[in-house]
């Protein structure tokens, strides 16, 4: 008997596959040596009907879920310049151990930003050898960088993120209209995408009279208009690049949400995202003096998150992410309590699906919607719908191997980022992943080790 080592099996009972709500029985085969799907069959075999692949390379997965690899297109992995906040090590293994397969860098917080070629070069090269799921980069629009886009286009940027508020950090600075419109007009016939942080603050006062440490207060700096006046803006600057799609990053306003009905009512290329935090905590039952719990904009009222799942639902709002924003401890301004004066960003990395599928359940929302916002719509948003987001012949072949009914509590000892501060310590969660796979190969395994015996073998797409 020949025996065909490159091939590989996975076969189960529930097998998520595209255009399902439910897993259902399938058997799906895999080449190690392309890293590709290449056969799926509907039902489940057993091995004695492929004797030719190896006994070792066939793997039944029983009642668990297959679901496709997950694809996380926000992500701050700071790397190279702030590896004391996070970098590509540390990031991609929390990312493996929550099923993604895929994160896309953000281009800050990472000195130097992603704003030119020699700058995305130099994130490449310190990338290289350090990651365990595979790994895209969002380009920047900072003032005066318009001539530097097409050729991060070239180089292979997956598109571009600007600000229109403050970031944080001086080496990306905020954008106005007048450095939007040649920046667009770079970037209209590329067939590329912008995101923007959707946020505009007209009248920045520079003193406050609230106490710091008082959640309120920092809600009550961040209103719902900074969002819906930023919002009008791009929508307004689209009808002058009608080619040109347009993509709003974390949007957690729901007054917001008409202007982005009616615009893609009409047409504009406009798309959103909405982050684990404003789907899974509200502002009400976050303690003052708690500044883990600070992202920009900020998690906002019970009723808001209730309408942001109904933008989700409706089609409205296009895929999830985490926006994982860590730092270092001290910038947290945790003995503090100064909410006002903490680094805002939250991390998630690695449980973000249990999140959305502890929610989810709620809500009656199935499996495969839910994996839907996770995988084949953030592949679509950062180009990679041809090859990343779903179980199908001659796509990646990227899985996680997920127990839906498990529960477990999130600890310090859990999480794989750097600084170990999320706001979610302390939850108990449903679902988890026991093992994810990077096209073919092993990459975490939840049951035993996590990353014991196992190599980073992740790619820069």
């Amino acid at each position: 008997m020949n025996v065909n080592v490159d091939i590989r099996a996975y076969t189960g009972d529930n097998v998520l596959l595209p255009g399902n709500q439910a897993p259902c029985p399938a058997t799906i085969l895999i080449s190690t040596k392309m890293g590709k799907i290449i056969a799926i069959h509907e039902e489940r075999h057993v091995h004695a009907d492929y004797p030719d692949i190896p006994v070792d390379c066939w793997i039944d997965t029983g009642d668990r879920y297959l679901l496709p690899g997950l694809i996380d297109a926000h992500v701050h992995l700071n790397e190279p310049g702030r590896t004391d906040w996070e970098g590509f090590w540390t990031g991609t293994r929390a990312a493996a151990s929550g099923g993604i397969t895929t994160v896309v860098d953000m281009p800050l917080n990472s000195i130097p930003p992603t704003t030119t070629v020699e700058n995305l070069a130099e994130k490449r090269r310190a990338a290289l050898g350090q990651c365990w799921t595979d790994v895209a980069f969002w380009g920047g629009v900072i003032p005066g960088n318009q001539d530097q886009l097409s050729p991060l286009v070239d180089a292979g940027v997956r598109g571009f993120k600007c600000f229109m508020i403050e970031s944080g950090v001086e080496e990306f600075p905020c954008v106005s209209e007048s450095d939007l419109r040649p920046a667009m007009s770079a970037l209209k016939d590329t067939g590329s995408v912008l995101l923007f942080h959707a946020e505009v603050d007209d009248h920045p006062s520079s003193t406050g009279t609230e106490d710091p440490t008082l959640y309120s207060a920092f809600l009550n700096s961040r209103p719902e208009t900074f969002e819906v006046e930023a919002i009008s803006r791009i929508v307004d600057l689209q009808k002058d690049f009608p080619t040109l799609r347009c993509h709003i990053v974390h949007l957690s306003a729901v007054h917001a949400l008409p202007i982005i009905r009616s615009a893609k009512a009409a047409g504009h290329k406009l798309t959103v995202e909405t982050c684990f935090h404003y789907l899974c905590l509200a502002s009400g039952a976050i303690p003052d003096g708690r500044p883990e719990f600070k992202c920009c904009p900020p998690i906002r009222s019970e009723a808001n998150r209730e309408a942001l799942w109904d933008a989700l639902l409706d089609g409205t709002i296009d895929c999830v992410v985490s926006d994982h924003s860590p730092c270092v401890a001290e910038l947290k301004k945790l003995g503090e309590g100064d909410v006002m004066a903490a680094w805002g960003g939250i991390s998630t990395l690695g449980f973000g699906l249990s999140l959305l599928w502890t929610e989810g359940r709620k809500r009656n929302v199935p499996i495969g919607t839910i994996v839907r916002w996770m995988s084949e719509k953030s592949a679509n948003h950062a180009g990679l719908g041809k090859r990343k987001g779903k179980i199908a012949v001659g796509y990646d072949a990227d899985f996680i191997i997920w127990d839906p009914d498990v529960q477990y509590t999130v600890t310090k000892e859990a999480l794989h980022f750097k600084n170990k501060l999320t706001p979610y310590e302390g939850l108990v969660l449903s679902g988890r992943v026991e093992q994810t796979i990077l096209r073919g190969n092993p990459i975490y395994n939840g049951i035993s080790g996590a990353f014991k015996d196992l190599d980073p073998s992740g790619i820069l797409l």
